[in-house]
């Protein structure tokens, strides 16, 4: 019953709606008829017509509206928490809205942009800790820091420390918010028309005070920036500077543009704004930013410009070789090392500068079309007229500084007392402190390590042996003050636990029986008056300070390496030893040649550099009077060349002499071509490998060859000898060292070559040579055993010279188990004919030359200093990048009762045998003896496995 009256219900309530409804109908129909109504329908299509047709100007009609209101909160006497939220959360939106409210915020005055701060400080500080506190006397004093690892952390690992502002990104923030970071870190701009951060300040007479060495357009950067144009700004940067994501992280910028920054206090952050820009768009994945990157023809194919030659691959030669490969020229960069990047990667640690930023502008340079060729020596491998004869048209000399400086005091010699250039490549470049790196490393853990000097190198020294374990402090002999060094790095240095000890200089180093280093004297300065360099000069006190130590490591600057100088007569280089450029110019006294960075500077820094590559760019473009057709011919003798420098270093032919010898015929066919008797190669066997010197043993012009000896001692040539024919090394430099000192001598003389076991290879070419001359020769070669014999068969080296030089070469054979030849040394025989000269029998002695184990060649030496014959030893001690850079292969040599310091690469490999410090040289030759030994049961126990 009850479900039938509710039924009857709704019937009734439904008949009276549906009359409603037929009542408003018609009244709607009657009503639509009439003049008013009409002309409202046709307003509402047109209102929907212009809607579809022009969005835009009601979009903008309504943002106005909201941007009044906006306006108008402004002007109230502080933002409201509710208001503050919403419009940060619009601003993390990244839409057309927020973009609008960016450029709003960066347009109104600062009165209005304290109060937006005020305002994130007080309502968001919950959700961004960075905020908290951010109005206090902002802009001036105030901002948000670049996120820095905690120093606890960051010392124990090679990881980035300062990781800038995408750092919060690990924090836990979105790339918009960081995005905003940077705006607000902007914000603080005051777009000064002076532009000091770009131009510098003006110094009458004097050169301008601070800016941008490559003069990157920083208050339009800033601009855009503040206008949310992100990619815009990034676009400004690389027109100027290929590197910003370089130069951003290791040019001092508190001495450049933030340094002249109008907030004294607080300078804007615009290096870390430099490089957060490329990487932002890396961690974006967005595309390159130079358009013409994508269409590019490759410059070498239409050949329609003259090819350049950079030789050095640090920051000055690849800004240069970028630009002008980015106006059309065919580049080619001739880099020393295996890697490229100079300086920037073998001394620069990767918490400071990874290595992958390097790479990223390699990359660019590539794309570009420019070409590397990497283990080439210019100097040695090449000169720079045969650059020239090669097809380059001009040539930027971008080599760096060279040489590191020591200080010449007692003690030196002692094993651990080493460059920070060696140290730092050890690390940096050949990665020592990797397990499956072969290059070996001083002992650091838990060591007490000395650092001195006062800059950055040294810095950069100390928090790597830091964070190898070590008990760190830096001596430096002025006071804090007046160190040098970047003012974050020493900061950073200080937080990692690396101690400073300030006004102290070491006068000598004390030693172990070992010949290890254990200890330094120091002696106790107090700063005097003013140098040239306007800081107080160090003045000794007379007092002294032991201090316990176990590795040294020298940060005290480097001299100009004079390998390119060396080579070339016409090149003019300064009292200092730098590459002599023209004023106002990087023009250099050869016509077609240019310089710049630590070549021509001495000592800089990174962007200095960068600035004089972009500089000899904008010279090196100017007009040539070549014709179409001899830009072609240009073009196809450089990519020639290119091509045979970028060959791969294969084993083309191997032979096995005796145990755990052999014999490699290796295609180098550059290297080939410049040998000489008495050099000698770098070699890297395989990546993860280490430089070792080997000697020359023959080389093969025409067949661009060259021959290399190698017995099985440790790793590397245990590694080398089982490489197989076809099979590439990772790198060959050279030729590297002093050719030998060749002079005639009368017929009844002779030069007495004394061959030590693996000594007969490199005595080899040089005694062909004193053949060649028409001197007399007498080869003592000698071997442990029989089992060692080699290249003295009928049909062999040796044997070869005798039939061919038959009354000029004499030989004679020992062994020191008589199983061949005579019993004995080579000094036996060699006695014997020293003892003959004593009573006008035999051929005089004119000279004799010493190849072999260290031992025998010290032993020749002692055997020849009471007869006064010239004795010259050929050392291939412990070396690094065998250039002279790292200094590791030093030879103690005394003149004039004087120990001076010798390189075996630059200033050998021959040297006076009587001159050397046997009792201190010979030691080196086992700094590193316990770290190979560790090194070779792990090979082999991987041999066995």
């Amino acid at each position: 019953m009850s479900t039938h009256v509710s039924g009857n219900g709704q019937l009734e309530r439904f008949m009276h709606a549906s009359n409603q409804f037929e009542a408003t109908r018609s009244e709607l129909e009657t009503l639509s008829q009439t003049d008013e109504v009409e002309l409202f329908q046709k307003q509402l299509e047109l209102l929907r017509r212009r809607l579809l047709a022009e969005p835009n100007a009601f979009r903008q009609m309504f943002i106005t509206d909201g941007m009044q209101a906006v306006a108008w909160e402004f002007q109230q006497e502080e933002l409201g928490g509710r208001f503050t939220r919403t419009l940060w959360d619009l601003l993390v939106r990244d839409d057309d809205m927020s973009t609008i409210l960016l450029r709003f915020i960066w347009a109104i005055p600062l009165k209005y942009k304290r109060k937006f701060i005020k305002a994130i400080d007080q309502h968001l500080s919950d959700r961004y800790p960075m905020f908290k506190g951010l109005s206090d006397g902002w802009p001036m004093n105030n901002m948000i820091p670049p996120y820095m690892r905690p120093a606890e952390e960051r010392a124990q690992d090679f990881g980035l420390v300062n990781q800038g502002y995408l750092g919060y990104m690990g924090q836990g923030f979105s790339a918009r918010e960081v995005d905003l970071l940077v705006w607000l870190e902007v914000l603080r701009d005051k777009q000064c028309e002076e532009r000091p951060c770009e131009i510098g300040l003006k110094i009458a007479g004097k050169e301008n005070k601070g800016g941008c060495p490559v003069k990157i357009h920083i208050p339009e950067m800033l601009d855009l920036l503040g206008k949310g144009k992100f990619r815009e700004a990034l676009e400004l940067i690389e027109g100027c500077n290929p590197l910003p994501n370089v130069t951003g992280r290791v040019c001092p910028q508190e001495l450049q543009c933030q340094g002249v920054c109008a907030h004294t206090n607080k300078p804007i952050e615009i290096g870390q704004i430099e490089w957060f820009l490329p990487q932002r768009a890396k961690a974006l994945g967005l595309p390159l930013t130079n358009d013409t990157l994508a269409d590019l023809v490759d410059p070498w194919t239409i050949a329609e410009k003259p090819p350049i030659a950079v030789v050095g691959s640090g920051p000055a030669g690849l800004i240069n070789a970028y630009l002008l490969a980015a106006e059309g020229h065919p580049v080619t960069v001739f880099e020393a090392f295996h890697e490229l990047g100079g300086v920037l990667r073998y001394g620069i640690p990767e918490f400071r500068l990874p290595n992958e930023l390097i790479d990223d502008v390699v990359g660019k340079i590539t794309r570009l079309g420019g070409r590397f060729v990497r283990n080439f020596v210019v100097g040695k491998t090449a000169t720079l007229e045969q650059l020239k004869q090669a097809g380059f048209w001009r040539i930027f000399v971008g080599t760096g500084a060279g040489l590191p400086r020591f200080m010449n005091v007692p003690g030196e010699h002692f094993l651990n007392v080493m460059s920070a250039n060696e140290f730092l490549t050890r690390v940096n470049l050949m990665q020592g402190q990797l397990e499956d790196h072969e290059t070996p490393l001083p002992m650091t853990r838990g060591k007490d390590v000395m650092v001195i000097g006062g800059g950055n190198t040294a810095m950069d020294a100390a928090r790597t042996a830091k964070r190898l374990g070590g008990n760190v402090t830096i001596v430096y002999r002025r006071t804090q003050a007046e160190m040098p060094v970047r003012v974050e790095e020493l900061h950073h240095a200080l937080e990692e636990g690396i101690a400073l000890k300030v006004l102290r200089a070491p006068c000598e180093f004390i030693g172990n029986d070992d010949h290890q280093v254990t200890a330094a004297i120091l002696d106790v300065i107090e700063l005097g008056a003013p140098d040239a360099s306007g800081r107080r000069s160090p003045v000794v006190t007379g007092k002294k300070e032991h201090m316990p130590i176990d590795l040294v490591i020298m940060a005290l600057g480097n001299t100009p390496n004079p390998i390119v100088k060396d080579a070339e007569p016409e090149l003019k280089t300064t009292k200092w030893g730098t590459i002599d450029v023209q004023r106002g110019s990087q023009q250099t006294s050869i016509e077609g040649v240019f310089s710049g960075g630590d070549a021509a500077r001495g000592g800089s820094t990174a962007i200095r550099a960068a600035g004089d590559g972009q500089a000899a760019a904008r010279e090196i473009v100017g007009e040539n009077n070549f014709t179409p057709a001899e830009i072609r011919e240009l073009v196809a003798k450089a990519e020639k060349y290119t091509r045979l420098g970028q060959a791969p270093q294969a084993i083309v032919k191997k032979v096995h002499l005796g145990e755990g010898i052999e014999e490699f015929v290796v295609n180098a066919p550059l290297i080939a071509a410049a040998s000489k008797a008495g050099q000698f190669v770098r070699v890297l066997a395989w990546e993860k490998g280490e430089l070792i010197p080997l000697t020359l043993a023959d080389w093969d012009t025409k067949a661009g060859t060259i021959t290399l000896v190698v017995q099985a001692m440790g790793t590397s040539s245990l590694a080398i000898n089982a490489m197989k024919i076809g099979q590439a090394f990772a790198g060959i430099a050279g030729p590297l060292g002093l050719p030998s000192e060749l002079h005639r001598y009368g017929p009844d003389e002779t030069v007495v070559f004394t061959a030590g076991g693996l000594g007969l290879p490199p005595v080899y070419p040089i005694m062909r040579e004193h053949l060649r001359m028409g001197n007399h020769v007498t080869l003592i070669a000698g071997f442990r055993s029989a089992s060692l014999v080699f290249w003295v068969g009928e049909d062999e080296c040796v044997e070869q010279l005798r039939r061919e030089f038959p009354t000029l070469l004499d030989v004679i054979y020992t062994s020191n188990d008589g199983t061949f030849g005579v019993k004995g040394f080579v000094t036996h025989p060699l006695q014997e004919m020293l003892e003959a000269n004593k009573t006008s029998k035999g051929r005089r002695i004119a000279e004799v030359v010493t190849i072999g184990p260290p031992l025998m060649m010290r032993a020749v030496a002692d055997l020849t200093r009471p007869y006064g014959v010239k004795t010259v030893a050929s050392l291939n001690s412990i070396m690094v990048d065998a250039t002279g850079m790292c200094g590791a292969c030093m030879v103690p040599v005394v003149i004039d009762g004087k120990m001076v310091r010798k390189h075996a690469c630059i200033d050998g490999p021959e040297i006076d045998a009587h001159l050397i410090d046997w009792d201190k040289f010979l030691p080196r030759f086992g700094q590193f003896k316990v770290q190979e030994g560790r090194s070779k049961e792990r090979y082999l126990a991987e041999g066995l496995k």
